[in-house]
């Protein structure tokens, strides 16, 4: 299927989606947050991929924030409903039951900022800059922004980003943990290849567990310890954990078929 405003890539196992808005600095728009949605619905349930990695098109931007044409002149029911159908999408990367990976090549501000923390994990290149500086525009992150910024790295930096409308750099990022690596440009892709090709080896339906256990921890109204206790109780219905421990015992490495 060809898109309008993305690339997709399904090699190896690995699909790879390009926001290709290069000269709009991979500006987010409607249509495109509903192509990254439409691709993802997709590949949901397909065993043979293995994880996602999302990008931006050129090395200068992953996204650059939304695209501020699309909602200049909204009123407040308007703007609601653009923060309603984002929190969609971005919901449905982080609870992905695969891998997700933002591989950050280049200003992620915004609403891009806010895609990237709602992938599971965040590599960086070396001239990735981060910042929600919504506040410029008299509004606020409406994708979530404000909730996975805390969670990331904390209310106090979160706070101070958020109401100065700073940028900070890839090494500060990382040093924060709102990115698990800085890499160069030239290697950004490989990295993010080599860590889905690691999880690929490990048990499908296990991996999609630790996703669903570690999201209930953030879920108002969810004892995470108790879910977790029904969730590895789960795990035993499984033909993995049958073939993890029988490998382990043979010294050999297992071969999951993720049932």
């Amino acid at each position: 299927m060809t898109y309008q405003y993305i690339l997709t890539d399904l090699t190896d196992g690995i699909l790879t989606i390009t926001i290709n808005r290069e000269r709009q600095l991979n500006a987010l728009n409607t249509t495109l947050l509903q192509e990254i949605k439409a691709v993802l619905t997709k590949h949901q349930t397909d065993a043979s991929v293995k994880g996602v990695i999302l990008t931006g098109s050129g090395a200068k931007a992953f996204a650059a924030g939304a695209d501020i044409k699309e909602f200049s002149d909204f009123k407040s029911a308007e703007g609601s409903k653009m923060a309603a159908d984002g929190h969609a999408i971005m919901r449905q990367l982080e609870t992905y039951p695969k891998p997700t990976i933002a591989a950050v090549n280049g200003f992620a501000l915004g609403g891009g900022c806010e895609l990237a923390m709602a992938c599971h994990l965040r590599v960086a290149s070396e001239n990735a800059k981060f910042g929600q500086p919504e506040v410029n525009l008299g509004i606020i992150p409406g994708y979530g922004g404000t909730q996975r910024l805390v969670q990331l790295i904390g209310k106090a930096k979160a706070l101070e980003l958020l109401m100065t409308g700073n940028m900070i750099k890839a090494e500060e990022a990382q040093q924060l943990g709102l990115v698990n690596y800085v890499v160069t440009q030239e290697e950004l892709l490989d990295k993010c290849r080599g860590i889905i090709q690691k999880i690929a080896k490990k048990a499908p339906i296990a991996i999609a567990k630790v996703i669903e256990c570690v999201d209930a921890y953030y879920t108002d109204g969810v004892d995470g310890l108790a879910f977790e206790v029904e969730a590895f109780g789960a795990c035993f219905d499984t033909e993995d954990v049958k073939e993890g421990t029988t490998a382990f015992i043979e010294k050999r490495k297992p071969q999951f078929q993720g049932k």
